[in-house]
């Protein structure tokens, strides 16, 4: 008795296995990034616009420490000379806006100078900047 066995079928990948295990893992990996995911806002809808762009405007960097020494763009300046140096650096921006970094010694009184020379050089966007607690 003569056995025929086929020698001439070639190997073949099976797609339909492979798909579903790309979409299973697929699934696991958005499935954890959205469990990682740390929402502290409350839930709104958003409006949707079709002229937004990102936001490039002018940002300036003033620092001021504990003895009450400002820094523009880590350029020392007074805080007399502060809304002139701010005026130059801004010019016709409107939408300029300024990250300030106070020293968490610096009085309350001189935080407010120098947030009133920020405003009285047409700056409104300031943003206070801190470090996260651990």
């Amino acid at each position: 008795m003569k056995l025929s066995l086929q020698t001439n079928r070639k190997a073949r990948i099976e797609m339909l296995p492979l798909i579903d295990i790309v979409f299973l893992v697929l699934v696991f990996f958005i499935y954890a990034m959205l469990s990682m995911a740390v929402h502290r806002g409350l839930p709104v809808v958003l409006p949707s616009s079709s002229t937004t762009k990102i936001d490039k405007t002018t940002i300036l960097s003033i620092t001021v420490k504990a003895g009450g020494m400002v820094f523009v763009d880590k350029k020392p300046t007074s805080l007399n000379g502060l809304t002139e140096e701010l005026k130059k650096a801004v010019k016709d921006d409107d939408g300029a806006g300024v990250l300030l970094f106070a020293d968490r010694d610096l009085s309350y009184q001189k935080l407010f100078k120098v947030m009133d020379c920020i405003r009285m050089a047409g700056i409104t966007k300031i943003s206070l900047q801190a470090e996260a607690d651990q």
